[in-house]
């Protein structure tokens, strides 16, 4: 019989174009579980097939476990009676007893074979998968084989794929038979195997799509920086040369704008507005923004946002239908965009000029003009104006040097003073926060200086919020925020 198992292994690896190692581990768990069925209890079988002679041996085996995880004497045993038989084995490991090993002729050939043909078949598959992820592509074009539940099973080559319904362009309607491309989103590992998932709505499906159109891209010469995309409806991509003697922008629309055509066409009529990619965040979110013309825009490096200018009549195009424009236009250049007219930035410049003047008159107690003349210089925090360079405060025509020295240090008194009451607020807080069962005194400082000094606080909090402040874990921050509702109850 040994060499009638050398034989089969030899011509099912042969036949399958698979690893030898592969079949004999198939035929190994074939016969193991042919063993099986000798017992009514549950067993766990291990069969081992000598690779030079084709020999092979049973055993069933046993788990070693402590006593909290003990589950059934059928498959495991505890720590303790294990050392009896081994003093040194550990957790984890198996005690194994010889069995009597069934009869190869006698193990049901077609059951074997089932076993056989469903782990080779699962290790063919693996493979084609491997040397298709070696070649990194991800531009997959198929046939649909299918369709289950309003997805698609996609086939290529000898793979299938499945392109979820929510994956789809809206509103496409995709039959079987009908060729199709899609990016490889990625790769699910389930129990029946690896699941490529397919979409067609993703923004990298996009770029792909131009690289198959625009050999300028291959070649290097031109590079897509971003895409964000509306599927089905609009679409934006940022690009930028990398030859002065390029034109980024006609290279990717093409002859007659053929090049551009022909990616709408795949997506199913979705327009693609193709935007110059600028160093300047600010440039590039004007380009984005387009065709609406911007009058003027404010960077806030701080919140990462912009506020944008437009007239009045351009300001519906800015937007766009339903927000679509502007919303594109955030998404490929990674900035928040604030969108106003002329009338609602001025309201918003003088509400701000009026804030930071208001702070002037009342924390360095001067009049109303000398606020002014700050804030018309640039100066917004009294940080601002009690440590930038004294240089840059005398070059202001309307200042001495004694009124500079003056303003600089009522702007630092003004600071010290907030800095002391903020202090003995949070000295205070701590004092009202330790009261709290289970709070200890270095999370009362934490979430005082975060600004959480009251109970009632501490109760409107949730546990990830909790958590992100202080670090603790999610139970015990789940147990405070219960403790500190605790009144809400009573």
């Amino acid at each position: 019989m040994s060499r009638e198992v050398l034989l089969l292994v030899d011509a099912l690896a042969r036949e399958k174009n698979v690893d030898k190692e592969i079949v004999f581990g198939a035929l190994e768990s074939a016969l193991a579980s042919a063993t099986k069925k000798r017992y009514v209890d549950e067993a766990d079988v291990r069969v081992s097939i000598n690779r030079q002679t084709g020999e092979y041996e049973s055993f069933r085996r046993w788990q070693v476990t402590d006593d909290e995880t003990f589950e059934t004497p059928d498959l495991h045993i505890k720590l303790n009676e294990a050392q009896k038989q081994n003093p040194g084995i550990q957790l984890d490991e198996f005690i194994e007893e010889s069995l009597e090993s069934i009869d190869f002729g006698r193990i049901g050939a077609q059951a074997a074979k089932q076993v056989i043909f469903q782990k080779i078949r699962d290790a063919e598959r693996e493979q084609i998968l491997a040397d298709f992820m070696e070649r990194e592509e991800h531009l997959i074009s198929g046939t649909i084989k299918r369709i289950e539940r309003g997805s698609a099973i996609v086939e290529f080559g000898k793979i299938e794929a499945l392109l979820p319904r929510d994956q789809m362009i809206p509103k496409e309607n995709l039959r079987v038979g009908d060729r199709v491309r899609a990016y490889l989103l990625r790769v699910d590992r389930t129990v029946r195997g690896p699941q490529i998932i397919l979409s067609r709505i993703t923004p990298e499906f996009l770029t792909k799509l131009f690289e198959l159109e625009v050999p300028e891209i291959e070649e290097g010469l031109l590079e897509i920086v971003s895409a964000s995309r509306d599927p089905g409806s609009r679409a934006k991509i940022a690009v930028r040369s990398h030859d002065q003697r390029l034109d980024p922008i006609g290279t990717c629309v093409g002859m007659r704008g053929s090049r551009v055509q022909a990616v709408t066409n795949e997506l199913a009529g979705e327009r693609v507005d193709i935007i110059l990619w600028s160093e300047d965040p600010a440039t590039s979110v004007i380009n984005a923004l387009a065709p609406a013309e911007v009058t003027s825009i404010v960077v806030d490096e701080d919140r990462h946002s912009m506020d944008v200018v437009v007239e009045e009549e351009n300001l519906a195009q800015a937007i766009g239908r339903g927000g679509q424009n502007v919303r594109l236009a955030s998404e490929l250049t990674g900035w928040e965009i604030n969108l106003m007219t002329v009338e609602q930035s001025s309201e918003k410049n003088e509400q701000q000029f009026s804030k930071i003047r208001d702070l002037f008159v009342a924390k360095l107690d001067v009049d109303q003009e000398v606020a002014d003349i700050l804030v018309q210089e640039g100066f917004n925090t009294l940080e601002e104006v009690a440590y930038v360079p004294l240089d840059e405060m005398l070059a202001i025509e309307s200042f001495d040097e004694a009124t500079v020295n003056e303003l600089r240090s009522r702007a630092r008194n003004a600071l010290l003073t907030a800095a002391i009451a903020n202090e003995e607020q949070v000295e205070h807080n701590i004092e009202d926060l330790l009261k709290i069962e289970g709070i200890d005194e270095g999370t009362a400082r934490v979430l005082a200086s975060k600004g959480v000094g009251t109970q009632e606080q501490l109760a409107d909090l949730d546990g990830d919020e909790l958590v992100e402040m202080t670090g603790m874990d999610i139970e015990r921050a789940n147990q405070l925020i219960m403790t500190a509702r605790a009144p809400w109850f009573a």
